[in-house]
């Protein structure tokens, strides 16, 4: 069996549990090129594909549409937020996210569920989890401790039967397929951001006037040169937290955005969450 079908049957596979999917690269990217030049800030409402997380779907026939369209696909995502979430525990460059999601669970009173895991090439773990209904958790990196992402609303994770550049990604050999458990009430409220301190602004600006600025600043991000990406990205991350605490904008949205924007622009999901929620910490404590 190709690495293509076994991406595709797997991915038709997790429709069947109720999953929405799209294609990945062997690079654990979004297989199919954007529809668009760069500096869009489209998210599917054009109704092609290219879209990232966006293009996820249970839609047998749609999704064997999009396979269709990638011919070099490796791999399919599983989009999260609205009932689940993802734990991304890494275990490699010295940082080990199961040691350190263990260290948090003793001290703050939770015990990690049996829960649908993946494990990953690098050694690490896919931590599958259900949330309550109405409750957005944000995508965050690192921000739980060394070695811990979490995939919420605007996320994805790498699903079994996958193949990236570094091996394959697989049910846990011991625990199979299992249900997935809700995440514990402690560890969820860790997940979610803190209040954060409003400034008193000094305009009360529109919803339209709001998104115009975010589209701006996606489009930073999208038009970044070659070797600026990265500096772009904070740059305009810092940006938008600032518009966050004034409540102009909503974080969820803020972080997903600019972090599709930078995957665009070649930057690995995790970089970018990484100097999004970087941003974020230097305006916290500016």
């Amino acid at each position: 069996m190709s690495t293509w079908t076994r991406a595709r049957d797997s991915a038709l596979y997790a429709i069947s549990q109720g999953y929405n999917v799209f294609p990945l690269s062997i690079f654990k990217t979004p297989s199919i090129k954007s529809p668009h030049d760069k500096g869009h800030a489209c998210r599917g409402q054009c109704g092609k594909p290219g879209h990232g997380v966006h293009d996820a779907s249970a839609d047998t026939a749609y999704v064997r549409h999009l396979f269709d369209l990638s011919p070099r696909a490796a791999g399919y995502g599983i989009a999260c937020g609205g009932r689940m979430v993802g734990l991304d525990l890494d275990r490699k460059n010295g940082v080990n996210g199961v040691e350190t999601v263990y260290q948090l669970a003793a001290k703050h009173g939770f015990h990690i569920p049996q829960t649908m895991t993946v494990c990953t090439p690098s050694g690490g773990f896919h931590l599958w989890l259900s949330i309550p209904g109405g409750v957005t958790v944000p995508n965050s990196a690192g921000r739980l401790g060394p070695g811990i992402d979490v995939r919420g609303t605007g996320g994805y994770l790498v699903g079994p039967g996958s193949t990236g550049k570094a091996g394959e990604y697989t049910l846990h050999p011991k625990l199979g397929e299992v249900d997935v458990q809700p995440v514990p009430e402690q560890l969820l409220k860790l997940m979610l951001p803190k209040p954060a301190v409003r400034r008193i602004p000094r305009n009360t600006p529109t919803p339209v006037t709001a998104s115009r600025a975010l589209d701006g600043l996606v489009k930073v991000v999208l038009n970044a040169p070659e070797g600026t990406r990265n500096d772009r990205l904070y740059w305009a991350a810092a940006k938008a937290w600032a518009h966050v605490d004034d409540g102009h904008m909503g974080a969820t949205e803020v972080e997903a955005v600019l972090v599709e924007a930078a995957v665009r622009q070649g930057l690995t999901a995790g970089e970018a969450a990484r100097t999004v929620a970087s941003a974020r910490r230097a305006g916290v404590t500016a």
